[in-house]
């Protein structure tokens, strides 16, 4: 049995890069010209390279031919010749299109239709007419996600050995650096780590944020809109306070799966509220990261009462009978 304790020391982790402000490349579709015009404009003003289609048909070409160069999809809902919605299918229908997030464009902001676009895999919303800040606030969520896998992939092939001999590990850690580079590192232990390392990431950084930290949805909301987000976490586990506080991650193999348990010191939180996402937050900067990881990265997560303990859980079986 391989058995790992205390790694509060990131050199053993192979340290991720810091999230950088490099400009992503959008492919922005609406059928109307005015308003994909507008998008253009708008994301080429925050400084990103844009590809345009004026309808899903257009748009499914554009994906199939670019698939390797495109990190984000501002999607209109409703299009003739191929919807929104059809278009999201096929991509969810391909191993690398599926990872690219997708905004929907949306004249409706019915929480049923909403529901419906996030049911199928989108969970980024802007509602028309689009406003400019929102519009910005949305991007740099879905941009957050795109730069955070990009660095999670690079991270992803420095841990290439046997991490199938592992049977149990037991960890610890403090900081994102730490967080970013121990979800590559246990990542490895599954069969598919690319499926699950960003919702490994997703759950420690909340253990560290909330849990540990204390930084409440409202305050990150507005860290996030200033841009000092990642600041604010550094800062803050080396107050006095949070200086001796730590996540436990223990990852356990046994014959029907894999189990990572991820303990916080913190006073916890309603995790009901975030296993889903609610259609009233769809168009908030951040939010999500629990619900991708419950739908997308895992067959299982169970939280206790208080919210501070986690196990995620991936089944060896191809088929789950709960």
């Amino acid at each position: 049995m391989a058995n790992t304790q205390h790694m509060t020391n990131h050199d053993k982790l192979s340290p991720a890069t810091s999230l950088n402000e490099t400009p992503v490349r959008a492919l922005a579709v609406d059928d109307d010209r005015t308003m994909r015009l507008m998008l253009q404009a708008q994301l080429e003003e925050l400084g990103h390279e844009v590809v345009t289609a004026n309808d899903g048909k257009k748009a499914w070409e554009i994906l199939q031919q670019e698939k390797d160069k495109l990190d984000v999809v501002l999607l209109d809902r409703e299009m003739p010749e191929m919807n929104g919605l059809e278009v999201v299918a096929l991509m969810k229908n391909d191993p690398v299109l599926k990872k690219i997030p997708v905004i929907m464009q949306t004249g409706s902001d019915r929480p049923e239709q909403i529901k419906q676009g996030i049911d199928a895999g989108v969970y980024y919303y802007l509602t028309k007419p689009i406003d400019k800040e929102i519009l910005k606030s949305v991007l740099s969520a879905a941009v957050r996600e795109v730069r955070q896998q990009k660095i999670l992939g690079v991270e992803l092939k420095q841990h290439k050995t046997s991490f199938n001999l592992i049977e149990t590990c037991k960890f610890r850690c403090r900081s994102l650096q730490e967080v970013e580079g121990l979800a590559c590192f246990i990542a490895n232990c599954y069969t598919d780590a690319e499926r699950v390392v960003s919702g490994l990431a997703e759950l420690l950084i909340n253990a560290v944020e909330h849990g540990n930290l204390g930084i409440s949805y409202q305050e990150k909301t507005w860290l996030l809109n200033e841009g000092t987000w990642r600041d604010e976490i550094i800062r803050r586990v080396e107050l006095p306070e949070h200086k001796d506080k730590s996540v436990e991650v223990i990852l356990q193999r046994r014959s029907n799966g894999v189990y990572v348990k991820i303990i916080d010191v913190g006073k916890g939180f309603e995790w009901r509220k975030y296993l889903d996402v609610d259609p009233s937050r769809a168009q908030d900067n951040h939010g999500r990261g629990i619900a991708q990881a419950n739908a997308m990265s895992f067959d299982r997560i169970s939280y206790n009462d208080k919210g501070n303990e986690v196990v995620a859980f991936v089944s060896n079986e191809s088929e789950l009978d709960w």
